[in-house]
């Protein structure tokens, strides 16, 4: 009997329940020949989303605008103060619109979000769909120690459901990381041997086996845990995925790798690389259109692919050192491309000629080359000591376990970022991941944005995550009571998780679009209010720009809206020199949006609200299978294999 007509039979049966018919059905399907095998358990968190959809709330006391000034013969970064914003349904006044505050000309802006990250994912669908280029992620390791919680219990190793309550965690939240990564993106996991092995096998399956880009032993600890029974562990691995079409960029050259460049000429130094190609597909008949002859003239020292080029020459092939025929690593156009590159010389072992690459030191822009990351990464900027270091010298008092080295994510962000890259670290623990991205802006001078989402057990998140990285935009004395100066140019906003009540009575509709706002200034990076200054009430429509000049509106439901339609479409009528407005407005669908502002449909691009919103958490909830019956509790008895 075929899956389907076993299907049919399960929904004819007359014995059982409409939740237990579900269950059925979805263990049927779900069934595999071969993979990982756990039970799923589900969350508080998860299931709180059944009834409550989830946004964003500024903490704006705790905002932080990049603004430079002297001080005692030294640049200092002044924090404005700023007021509370109140952004309770209907209480968006001219009094809470004015404490906005004004960023300086391209700075960053950062985001940290204090909840649970399940939650602030789902969130970020709306916000970020496709749009993320990096996520790293150093997640609870579940060893039992007291470091993993499942609905407010710690994860003990005698639990008989350990792997998986730590599965169903991870599962949930890596499908929703994937559908935020952008086509080129990748995700970076940090994982030790307790979940290594079960963290692989899930990331075939949400990823594809194929976008397995690479795993990485960190060599945290390198005299190894003195507690370990048999082997003394040294290391920890990372674990690397890509969405789809991710290549790396590579990490520039170590000093023991720059010293192979002896040789220099007037473009600099270089090492000659053997043409001929190594290792796989190295045979003739592998590529056979990559076996070609190169013919030599020793008197003249130049060289044709030609033989009728010259009188007298010698013919060159790719040969292995067993007298095989191979092939060149470049095919004919690219070795007439870059001729100036090519050396013949005599190889003396084999007392022939052969054809070298002038492999340069520096590229064009004097930047030092890069180099493939290998899957060792070994030196003290990788060590368990140096993450704890850094976090001391900044809050001396921070009680946090094992921070991560900021060494380690920045060989991440050098090999997968460019300087216009977006990261997130939704396990964002000490706040490493926003110190090093902002450490490599100001080396670089880059515009790397960063996410930050992490909760607020023992206060971790305001107390180390958010005060580490205040005082590093802002500077702080450290340990040795020497002023370190902060880096400039970056803009902190806090964000709290909260919720609206799901459904989509009329009063609802209302409730969520008016609690947008700050969804949608993540969502377009326009946060500078400038509702009052022209001329409209904070109340019925919001404005907000940016350093690039795109101008975002928000539309709330009131009665005089089709009056705050047409006052708005005179103003975007006098808007000249912008992008085109993006306009979010309070509407029962899309056409109806764009019929009330044709006059200026050139000029915008209209979105719907709540129905944007509604479609993203949809989306959402489809990944996390909430869009289907709750299982019945006869779920959670099911045998477990592990």
């Amino acid at each position: 009997m075929n899956k389907l007509e076993l299907i049919q039979k399960i929904k004819q049966l007359d014995s059982i329940s409409q939740d237990e018919r579900a269950y059925l059905i979805e263990l049927l399907n779900t069934t595999k020949k071969y993979g990982l095998v756990w039970e799923d358990k589900p969350e508080d968190v998860e299931e709180q989303l059944r009834t409550q959809l989830p946004v964003l709330r500024e903490v704006v006391e705790k905002r932080i605008m990049s603004q430079v000034a002297p001080a005692s013969g030294k640049q200092a970064h002044v924090q404005t103060t700023v007021p509370q914003i109140a952004l309770d349904f209907g209480t968006n006044t001219a009094e809470n619109t004015q404490a906005t505050n004004q960023a300086p000309k391209n700075a960053v802006n950062h985001t940290i979000i204090e909840g649970d990250n399940l939650h602030a994912l789902t969130a970020l669908t709306f916000t970020h769909e496709a749009k993320i280029d990096v996520i790293y992620i150093d997640p609870p390791y579940n060893t039992g120690n007291k470091d993993f919680k499942y609905n407010d219990s710690f994860v003990d190793k005698e639990d008989g459901y350990r792997h998986s309550k730590w599965l169903s965690f991870m599962n949930k939240r890596l499908r929703i990381a994937k559908t935020l990564l952008s086509e080129k993106g990748v995700i970076f996991i940090s994982i030790d041997d307790n979940e290594q092995a079960q963290l692989k096998l899930l990331c075939d399956e949400i990823f594809g086996e194929g976008n397995f880009v690479g795993e990485v032993a960190v060599v945290n600890n390198l005299k190894g845990r003195s507690d370990a029974r048999f082997i003394a562990t040294a290391n920890e691995y990372l674990l690397i995925y890509k969405k789809n079409s991710f290549e790396t960029y590579g990490i520039p050259a170590p000093d023991g790798y720059v010293e192979e460049y002896k040789l220099f000429d007037k473009i600099g130094k270089y090492r000659l690389l053997g043409l001929r190609k190594r290792g796989d597909n190295s045979l003739r008949e592998d590529r056979p259109n990559l076996f070609y002859p190169i013919y030599y003239n020793s008197l003249t020292n130049d060289w044709s692919l030609d033989k009728d080029d010259f009188a007298e020459s010698v013919e060159i092939i790719p040969k292995l050192s067993n007298g095989q025929e191979g092939n060149w690593r470049w095919g004919k156009d690219t070795l007439l491309k870059r001729r100036d590159e090519i050396v013949i010389q005599t190889v003396k072992k084999r007392n022939e000629y052969d054809v070298f690459q002038k492999d340069y030191l520096h590229k064009e822009n004097d930047e030092i080359k890069r180099i493939k990351p290998k899957s060792f990464w070994s030196g003290t900027e990788f060590s368990s000591d140096a993450g704890t270091k850094s976090l001391k010298e900044i809050l001396p008092d921070a009680n946090f376990r094992s921070p991560k080295p900021i060494g380690l994510i920045n060989c991440c962000l050098l090999q997968s970022t460019t300087k216009d890259s977006t990261i997130l670290d939704f396990f964002a623990g000490s706040g490493t991941t926003l110190h090093a991205v902002m450490a490599l802006n100001a080396e670089d001078g880059g515009n790397r944005q960063c996410i930050l989402v992490t909760n607020n057990e023992n206060n971790i998140c305001e107390e180390v995550t958010y005060e580490r990285n205040k005082r590093v935009i802002e500077g702080y004395t450290n340990a040795k009571g020497v002023w370190v100066e902060g880096l400039r140019g970056n803009n902190l906003r806090y964000y709290q998780s909260d919720f609206v009540e799901k459904g989509k009575t009329e009063v609802l509709k209302r409730a969520l679009t008016q609690a947008s706002t700050e969804l949608l200034c993540l969502r377009e990076n326009c946060y500078q209010d400038i509702t009052l200054e022209n001329g409209f009430e904070p109340k019925q429509v919001r404005i907000f720009k940016n350093d690039h000049d795109q101008i975002m509106v928000v539309v709330y439901h009131s009665r005089q809206q089709l009056q705050v339609f047409k006052s708005l479409i005179n103003y975007i009528k006098g808007l000249d020199n912008c992008p085109k407005v993006k306009l979010y407005a309070f509407s029962s669908d899309k056409d109806s949006l764009a019929g009330d502002f044709e006059e200026v449909s050139d000029k915008i691009e209209s979105i719907p609200l709540p129905e944007a919103l509604y479609n993203a958490y949809m989306a959402a909830f489809r990944v996390l299978d909430l869009d289907s019956p709750k299982p019945s509790s006869a779920t959670n008895n099911q045998s477990e294999e592990e």
